[in-house]
């Protein structure tokens, strides 16, 4: 066996462990770790100043802190109620209301710009000249005037321009839309169980069914019209991101432009539109609180008739703070699961 054969059965001697960083503070990860340390220590510092600074102060002009304002009676009602409220109720759940009341429009605005934003960008690569220019028409108007001046636009054309409850216009079985809103057949609870209502107009009102209110509507329609044209720029960015050989490969092989779409073109261009996608679902989010000017009792509207009632501004700002950065993040992370989710299925 020659010699070279013999090297090769003898087994390679593990490599010796790297030794670990010491503490001495000639090591740069010694001097990163301890600027970190004091980084820190200099924020914690300055943030407990401020707040026992505003303490002070707020007890030298004799302005009440603390929250136990939450369990008070609140004191006034509010016109939209996912769920039962009387002004007997307490503070923490008119919140309640104020953060459901959010939630439901942020939910439905991210639902509807995916779809119609979708859409758009897709209609972008139509062949179809007249929807080409309507699709770019369409993104060039909702995203340059501003979403403040939208929402009081769909505002004044619902209160102001619809029919009245008697004169409704109506679709089908029970689907009622006039000044007072949108009237939709529902699932409600009664002592039976649960029973399809099927609204009907009842001399001068419409009886039964669910009421989306036209303060709701014009803070949906505002909040999906403004971010799908946001949406439609990024799937549009998306599509012409991938290679144009991909779409050559896909035609080579007889494949319709649905299919190209569908198979090819969509499943490359969602890794590049995952991320700015977030960070509009983020501004959707966060661009609701604009509602308190079309009187929509979201979370800052709530918030801002607790301040003028309690005087706990430094708290109700506090509590709006936390419940958007709380949103903002579970949106984020929730979206970088379905992109890490998405992004191993492609893998081979």
């Amino acid at each position: 066996m020659s010699v070279e054969r013999q090297d090769s059965l003898i087994p390679a001697r593990p490599a010796p462990p790297r030794p670990r960083p010491g503490w001495s503070w000639h090591h740069p990860a010694t001097r990163a770790r301890l600027w970190q340390l004091l980084a820190v220590l200099g924020v914690a510092a300055l943030v407990g100043w401020l707040v026992h600074n505003t303490q002070v102060n707020m007890a030298a002009r004799g302005i009440q802190s603390g929250w136990d304002f939450l369990g008070q009676t609140a004191g006034f009602d509010i016109g939209e109620q996912p769920i039962a409220f009387e002004s007997t109720d307490t503070y923490w759940r008119a919140f309640l209301v104020g953060l459901l009341n959010t939630l439901r429009v942020a939910f439905a605005g991210v639902v509807l710009c995916t779809l119609l934003g979708a859409l758009i960008g897709v209609g972008r690569f139509s062949r179809n000249l007249p929807v080409r220019a309507l699709c770019r028409g369409y993104v060039e108007l909702f995203r340059n005037v501003p979403l403040l001046v939208q929402l009081l636009v769909w505002y004044l054309l619902l209160v102001e321009y619809l029919p009245d409850t008697t004169e409704a216009w109506s679709w089908g079985e029970g689907i009622f839309l006039s000044k007072s809103g949108l009237i939709l057949p529902f699932a409600q609870h009664g002592a039976d169980g649960w029973h399809w209502s099927v609204p009907v107009i009842d001399g001068f009102a419409i009886d039964g069914g669910a009421a989306l209110s036209p303060e709701f509507l014009a803070v949906l329609a505002g909040l999906t019209f403004y971010t799908a044209a946001f949406v439609a720029e990024v799937v549009r960015a998306g599509i012409a991101s991938v290679p144009r050989g991909q779409i050559e490969a896909a035609q080579s092989i007889a494949l319709s432009r649905w299919q190209t779409l569908r198979l090819v073109t969509g499943p490359q261009a969602l890794r590049v539109m995952a991320p700015p996608l977030t960070n509009q679902y983020l501004n959707l989010t966060k661009n609701s609180s604009l509602a308190v000017a079309v009187g929509y009792p979201d979370l800052v509207s709530i918030a801002n008739t607790s301040l003028n009632q309690t005087g706990r501004a430094l708290e109700c700002i506090a509590i709006v703070m936390l419940v958007y950065l709380t949103l903002s993040l579970a949106t984020a992370l929730l979206m970088s699961r379905l992109d890490h989710r998405d992004l191993a299925r492609q893998e081979p």
